[in-house]
């Protein structure tokens, strides 16, 4: 609008004066307009832009978006106004998750957001100095992502939510609701770093429970169906999953087989109970999500992530559905009802 306003004044003065003064006076007012523009071209600085990357599709992370731009907007970022994201959905593809990541990070993006545990490899491996914030239901120092959880140390911090290692409380809470199972299926995603320790952690529940383990191995869509008709063989008697971004993200296929297969299951995600799975028990994804867009706000602001201690849950929900209960024909006893924290009719 300013320089609309600047050549206004340079047509009013060549319509006032003879040929020879407009000439001087076009060529000192185009003089003084072209001095100006570099300071206000300087002065719209360009918004930032925030990457993000997850394996799932968008929408099955709906909720996850949704409170990570709450907590954006907590620091003062609203999409649009004072902040750009540039989204990549992979669609369960994890063999694309290298080329998405190095396309952001060569655009440059100002902060990567790595959504899961495959996207959270490869933003490490591509870029030493993009600020990475890291949204993961497994423990980050021992896979390795950061230093400590104190002082995460170089580009990298985020939020953990442990999922993978509630294996043991989730378990106790499947045999209170079962109480006659004797053999417990588990379902884990093989390509997940945290697989192993999620088996381990289920094994000990297990002996420390008197239940037998089997495990089953699914790294695709394509794996659920075996996978399950394999647990119904074996005559399982109840389902754990691993928890994972795969299984997040087919979580309306993974709940119908469970309930096909008549198998009562528990679940890392609220999610998967809203879908019409039995039971889950974690800590808040919603939560940890929204926790990821304060951090991503604070980077923004020019904090830096080795500074800043990977955030842990500070509360842990059980979910159950009532309706699937009633459908297995189970009787979910009053006091579990009373200690959930939501009851889904």
């Amino acid at each position: 609008m300013a320089r609309f306003m600047e050549l206004a004044t340079i047509q009013s003065v060549l319509s006032r004066t003879g040929a020879a003064m407009r000439r001087r006076e076009f060529i000192k007012a185009i003089a003084g307009l072209a001095a100006g523009w570099p300071l206000a071209a300087n002065a719209q600085q360009p918004m930032p832009v925030i990457g993000f990357v997850r394996s799932t599709t968008a929408a099955a992370s709906a909720d996850l978006v949704t409170a990570m731009l709450e907590g954006l907007r907590e620091t003062g970022y609203v999409v649009g106004q004072n902040v750009a994201i540039e989204y990549r959905w992979m669609e369960g593809r994890d063999d694309r998750v290298r080329a998405a990541v190095d396309e952001l990070v060569h655009r440059p993006v100002n902060v990567l957001i790595a959504a899961n545990n495959a996207v959270i490899i490869a933003a490490k491996a591509a870029n030493p100095t993009i600020p990475i914030v890291f949204i993961t239901g497994d423990d980050p120092v021992k896979l390795g992502y950061v230093q400590n959880l104190a002082r995460p140390g170089g580009n990298i911090t985020g939020v953990s939510f442990f999922a993978g290692a509630l294996g043991g409380k989730q378990m106790e809470l499947l045999r209170e609701l079962v109480p006659k199972a004797k053999s417990i299926g588990m379902l884990v995603n093989p390509k997940s770093p945290a697989a192993t320790s999620q088996i381990s952690d289920a094994q000990t529940a297990a002996r420390t429970l008197g239940l037998e383990l089997h495990v089953e191995r699914a790294s695709s869509v394509a794996d659920f169906d075996r996978a399950f008709a394999t647990l119904s063989q074996q005559r399982v008697d109840a389902l754990i999953f691993g928890g994972d971004a795969l299984f997040t993200g087919e979580r309306d296929r993974l709940v119908a087989l469970a309930t096909r297969h008549a198998l009562p299951s528990i679940y890392v995600v609220r999610q998967f109970v809203v879908a019409g799975g039995l039971m889950s028990y974690a800590a808040s994804f919603r939560d940890a999500s929204r926790q990821a867009g304060v951090y991503v706000g604070r980077i923004l602001k020019g904090a830096k992530p080795a500074d800043m201690p990977v955030m842990l849950p500070a509360k842990f929900e059980l979910i159950i559905n009532m309706k699937t209960a009633r459908t297995l024909g189970i009787d979910v006893p009053l006091y579990m009802q009373q200690r959930a924290d939501e009851v889904i009719e």
